[in-house]
């Protein structure tokens, strides 16, 4: 709505735009601003104000002490013209109220804002990524082979209407989220992998233990689902990959348990939600959600389109059962719509045919929306049969379970969890990252600028980025120690030291971990392969001491 400007004489200037609703002669408004109007009319549209000599408080906030004139205080009004009166409202936007030019601040300019205007009535930013999958439902189905259960993930931003945003990335009104859809018949909803994760214990924190005021218990996801304090298998197995994602990229286990909502939180059409929660310095901090959301978005979008999202279920044996043919009378039908007929029988296919019936019955035709277009279709274009089928197959609307992750927060966690502090030395803090996820996984480092180190830490450095491993050369002066704690602050993992013994045969180095400080010696050409072994978590530190000999470093 508003920004500050610095003039070279450093005046602060303050753009504040708004919206001319009618046509006003620049005499009016060089009557009520004093303002410099390029045109004489002015037509309506979006238009610039420049304040001249505005004061600012905080963060290039307006100042509180020059608000608006009270509404009965104003000498002139002009309802035109709005201009932000305080920082924020209760909804966590802009005020608005008039003004006039004894508010402060002299008028500079008026201009039209040279960008195109979109007006906001009934525009709304998406709260979630999920409901792009869920109209694209029939498409990622076809996809499937029609065949369920299945599953398909988005990433993208989000936004919320965050009252007072702070914290970080913690309180924001613009995010990313990454969406996982999982759908699945409601009348079966086991996983072919819970076994995998079923004896995992994670700390969970029930619904009745937070009403009774009890803490969070320790359990088995296995128990757990069998107990129904979590609905179901799927629920159960997302939960677990869950809990094993957040602890591969650096979250602290003790820092992090599952709560369960309570009814008074729970949406209307979950059967249960889980939120993954994360112990920070602000708290406990929700960064992953995992929903079982029913069939009731399927449902709402069927709805309010007329879209059949459904999956079919085999049945164990034929039955006899009343259907409903909606059968299109194509002469009327081309007669009333001409070149757009194809459209319209197409559309007329995609509608569940008890939603066309229902209408007809009741309003005597079905308004078939096609885009922002509208067709009406009478009870004469279409006869509607009810009649006896012999059927194999029947139709049922998915459930879906759906794990939604915030990655800002669990980006802030990651940092907050892995940062720490030398024992004995407060001033040397290193970033504990994991090495699947630090950035540069290795750095070599030669013990001196000497010419013959060179061919080693070149051969060392290709070795590596032949693995494909993130790494760098750090040549930089200074003692080897003040390297390697210049290094521990960015977060990289393993170091290798190519030193005086290097250039003995057989070659060797060393290899350094970064949380440990602990080194071994180990031969040239297997650098390479044991860094990428350690970054992938095929391989411990503690196997690579057991395999090749220690060197004591001093540091």
């Amino acid at each position: 709505m508003y920004s500050v400007e610095w003039q070279k004489r450093g005046l602060p200037h303050t753009h504040i735009s708004f919206w001319l609703h009618d046509k006003i002669t620049s005499n009016e408004i060089d009557d009520v601003f004093s303002a410099k109007i390029p045109d004489e009319n002015v037509d309506e549209g979006l238009y610039d104000i420049v304040v001249e000599n505005m004061i600012h408080g905080p963060c290039g906030a307006l100042n509180e002490k020059l608000p608006c004139m009270a509404e009965g205080r104003c000498t002139k009004q002009y309802p035109r013209i709005l201009v932000p009166n305080t920082i924020t409202g209760n909804d966590g936007y802009p005020q608005y109220k008039r003004r006039s030019s004894e508010d402060g601040g002299k008028i500079a300019m008026i201009k039209k804002h040279n960008s195109t205007t979109i007006e906001v009535d009934n525009k709304y930013l998406r709260p979630e990524t999920a409901q792009g999958i869920f109209v694209n439902f029939s498409r990622l189905l076809e996809f499937n082979n029609g065949r369920l259960p299945f599953a398909a993930a988005q990433i993208g931003p989000a936004f919320r209407n965050e009252i007072s945003p702070r914290s970080g990335l913690l309180r924001v009104r613009e995010f990313t989220m990454a969406e996982i859809e999982h759908f699945c018949d409601p009348n079966d909803k086991s996983h072919p992998k819970f076994n995998s994760v079923k004896d995992l214990e994670i700390l969970l924190y029930s619904a009745c233990a937070q009403m009774e005021g009890k803490p969070s218990k320790l359990m088995k996801l296995g128990d757990a689902v069998t107990q129904k304090l979590i609905d179901n298998e799927t629920l159960g197995y997302f939960i677990g990959r869950i809990y094993q994602f957040l602890i591969m990229v650096g979250v602290n286990g003790k820092k992090l348990r599952f709560r369960q909502h309570m009814s008074n939180e729970m949406a209307h059409y979950a059967r249960d939600c889980w939120d993954a929660e994360c112990l920070t310095s602000f708290g406990w901090v929700e960064c992953v959600g995992c929903a079982d959301r029913s069939a009731f978005d399927l449902t709402q979008h069927s709805k309010a389109t007329g879209a059949k999202l459904k999956a079919e279920r085999k049945l164990s044996e034929a039955r006899i059962e009343e259907v409903v043919d909606v059968l299109p009378r194509k002469a009327l039908i081309a007669k009333q719509f001409k070149a757009e007929v194809k459209i319209v029988l197409e559309e007329i296919e995609k509608v569940d045919s008890n939603i066309i019936e229902s209408s007809i019955k009741q309003e005597g035709k079905f308004d078939l929306q096609v885009n922002d277009k509208s067709y009406s279709i009478t009870s004469e274009m279409v006869e509607v049969r009810r009649q006896m089928k012999k059927v194999h197959v029947e139709n049922f609307v998915p459930s879906v379970i759906e794990p939604s992750f915030g990655i800002g927060r669990i980006l802030y966690v990651i940092l907050e969890h892995n940062f720490g502090v030398r024992e004995g030395d407060e001033k040397r803090t290193f970033l504990k990252l994991p090495p699947i996820v630090a950035p540069y996984k290795c750095c070599v480092l030669p013990l001196s600028n000497k010419p013959d180190f060179m061919p080693f830490v070149k051969q060392i450095s290709q070795d590596l980025e032949d693995q494909e491993i993130p790494s760098e050369v750090n040549t930089s002066s200074g003692s080897v120690g003040r390297r390697y704690a210049r290094t521990d602050e960015l977060g990289v993992p393993f170091a290798v030291t190519v030193d005086f013994d290097t250039l003995k045969e057989p070659h060797s180095v060393t290899l350094r971990d970064r949380d440990s400080m602990l080194q071994v010696r180990l031969p040239v050409n297997e650098v390479a392969a044991v860094i990428k072994s350690l970054s992938c978590g095929k391989l411990s530190w503690s196997e690579v001491r057991a395999k090749y000999p220690a060197f004591i470093q001093q540091e």
